[in-house]
């Protein structure tokens, strides 16, 4: 199809394109692997499949913005598909009378797929620039208290228009090109677009015409690709490869939410957590090419939706847009500036509960989260600078061993029972170890929970013990609120006495999911390796075995609050419904349940310390919801959970009864 000089000029096209390419893409490599650690590419040979799954299925965005998520299919699969027209369009261009797939079906085939994509690009295109720049969709903005790069506020929607337009012009330009050809073929029915646009629109024009549309549209089209290779690193449209390739080298975490120990016996780390972008791990630095800037994060974000200063989307924005401003500096490893000047205010550091949302519903797998814990790592260890209030929690569980800062004894919630809970000392030979947790032995609430938790237990017949004096805090709140030198010498304490107690070959339960997550998932790392189930789990299990019944059946309606680190983090949804359910309440979801749960806003050591400023407490607003369901009973599985929606029931002098499940089936045995 292509003159000589058509041919001799493209090949130098591309060589002066992949030479660009090749000094912008090695700069953005380059600022990856100035970043901590490695990429985890030892995962990728058996990830293959989860990153084709992430590139094709797009990591199931369908769940949410139903009708965007269908025009994002329709592109994304149209460009995917797009990398094999070009290649063949290149070879057309150089092969005469080349047929891709020959001229039988499997040609036609190729012919119809290429057609029917090449207008679903079209369409979908059209509608996200409609979105953003006609209809100013409310999902894509930020609120004013939200920090954001100087120049992301001008830079995303002019980033948007030049990714929009190059795609829309790419694919009509090819488009195009296609409808020359069919116009000089005289129809073509495997390209009804095509064949469409030629005899409504080309059908006047002379031969020769048709030969220099399809020229200069073949041109057109892949002039494109060429002009755009070299700026591809400074796009958000790097997404498109960075996603996957984020997606199959990411950690491997035994849960959602599973945070990497740091090792205080290696003397040569001198930096702990991260300062700077640097500072970060190279998955997280990762984060910030592979951002598609489509604010999932934020909309699922409870500290955003309560009017915080966080947006864990305006996180890796600004990273973003720092990379792009520093790209060759950062390149040479260059970096001085703070992350806290850029990336997110203090306010918003602080605000992050930790509930892992934006992590699940992030579709190319970044973890907004972790760069907040390793911020706050440094801010704690290496700046000593964190919210007041986190002292006497931080002391507590130094001192103590409890955040609550108290040196009462942990077997006073026993009193009220009317049998004996028996300690490892008692019975060393026990099958079942319940970890009772701080909140279990020291507040009301968590008291409550603990007591039931023993009474099933009993019930049941279940050969268990508890630790007593001899539990301690696990470190969870230390470890959120970025103090991992407390958490440490906690978690290595406890590893200690568990092992000494035999609880490495036996069952561990616990009310408390930040108790099973730690213990079971993140003490793993320091040398502890222990099978931690929650109570609800464990207690199904008996219900399931027919090792417990229920001696009545219940009456009324009952919304269940999934705990972040039961639910999304761990993945426990159905037991608790199930026990709900089988003592014979009606269960009513919230609108937010499952996997898109809203937190409590007890996590991430917020529990300890005042909510930062925003619009309303997070606790209310799930509580909210929980009361538009018209539920006589909200149920909860955690201890803090059931602290922090009693509270906001009780600051809006509600009806509803907040209660634990384990005080659900506690009744149900009476």
């Amino acid at each position: 199809m292509l003159t000589l000089t058509e041919k001799l000029v493209f090949p130098l096209a591309v060589v002066l394109s992949l030479y660009l390419s090749y000094i912008t893409f090695g700069r953005m490599w380059a600022i990856i692997q100035h970043g901590q650690g490695e990429l985890n590419w030892k995962a990728v040979p058996r990830r293959i499949g989860v990153g084709l799954w992430a590139l094709f299925l797009q990591d199931g965005i369908i769940r949410r913005r139903t009708v965007t998520s269908i025009f994002h299919y329709f592109i994304a699969w149209g460009f995917i598909f797009y990398l094999l027209v070009n290649t063949f369009d290149v070879v057309a261009g150089y092969v005469p009378d080349f047929h891709p797939f020959g001229t039988g079906l499997p040609g036609n085939l190729y012919r119809l797929l290429a057609d029917v994509f090449s207008v679903s690009v079209i369409v979908g295109m059209t509608y996200f620039l409609v979105r953003r720049f006609l209809v100013h969709a409310p999902a894509l903005a930020y609120r004013e208290n939200v920090k954001l790069h100087p120049k992301a506020k001008e830079g995303i929607p002019r980033d948007s228009l030049i990714v929009g337009l190059f795609i829309l012009f790419h694919v009509g330009g090819r488009f195009l090109a296609a409808s020359f050809r069919v116009a000089q073929e005289g129809g073509d029915a495997w390209q009804p677009f095509a064949q469409w646009f030629a005899r409504t629109f080309l059908a006047g024009l002379s031969p020769s015409a048709l030969v220099v549309g399809e020229h200069v549209f073949w041109w057109f089209a892949l002039g494109l690709i060429l002009a755009f290779l070299p700026y591809f690193p400074y796009s958000k449209h790097a997404h498109l490869f960075m996603g996957p390739i984020n997606w199959v080298t990411r950690p491997e975490r035994p849960a959602l939410g599973a945070l990497d120990p740091i090792d205080f016996e290696d003397e040569s780390i001198e930096q702990f957590g991260a300062a700077k972008l640097t500072d970060l791990p190279k998955t997280q630095v990762f984060d910030a090419f592979a951002c598609i800037m489509c604010n999932r994060c934020q909309e699922s974000c409870p500290a955003y939706l309560t009017g915080k200063e966080l947006s864990p989307a305006a996180l890796e924005i600004n990273k973003r847009y720092y990379t792009k401003e520093h790209f060759a500096s950062l390149a040479q490893g260059q970096d001085e500036v703070p992350l806290l000047e850029y990336a997110l205010s203090e306010s918003a550091l602080w605000a992050c509960t930790t509930c892992g949302a934006c992590v699940d519903v992030c579709p190319v797998g970044n973890e907004p989260m972790f760069d907040i814990m390793e911020m706050r790592r440094n801010q704690v260890l290496m700046e000593g600078a964190f919210p007041h209030q986190l002292r006497n929690a931080f002391n507590g569980m130094a001192r103590v061993g409890n955040p609550w800062s108290t040196s009462e004894d942990r077997l006073a919630w026993t009193e009220k029972l009317d049998f004996h809970v028996p300690t490892v000392e008692e019975n060393p030979d026990f099958d079942v170890l319940y970890w009772v947790g701080c909140a279990g032995a020291f507040d009301p609430d968590g008291q409550k929970q603990a007591r039931s938790i023993a009474t099933i237990l009993h019930k049941a017949g279940v050969n268990f013990a508890i630790l007593g004096n001899l539990e301690t805090c696990t470190g969870d709140a230390a470890r959120r609120a970025g103090s991992e030198d407390i958490f440490y010498e906690l978690a290595r304490g406890n590893i200690e006495t568990l092992k000494e107690v035999g609880a490495e070959d036996k069952l561990i339960i616990t009310g408390c999911p930040h108790c099973m997550h730690t213990i079971g998932k993140e003490y793993k790392a320091l040398g502890g390796d222990f099978r931690v189930m929650h109570y609800t789990e464990y207690v199904d299990r008996l219900r399931q075995e027919g090792r417990i019944s229920w001696q009545e059946s219940l009456q009324g309606t009952v919304t269940f609050h999934d705990p972040c680190y039961l639910g999304r983090h761990n993945g426990v949804f159905d037991a608790p419904r199930d026990l709900v359910t089988s003592v014979g309440f009606k269960l009513v979801e919230m609108e937010h349940h499952g996997r898109n749960s809203f937190c409590c806003g007890a996590g991430g050591a917020q529990f300890w310390k005042e909510e930062e400023p925003g619009t309303i407490a997070v606790s209310v607003k799930r509580y909210e919801e929980a009361r538009d369901t018209q539920a006589e009973i909200l149920a909860v599985a955690c201890p803090f959970c059931f602290r922090m929606l009693s509270d906001a029931n009780n600051q809006a002098e509600g009806n509803m009864q907040v209660k634990d499940i384990a005080q659900l089936i506690a009744e149900a045995l009476e």
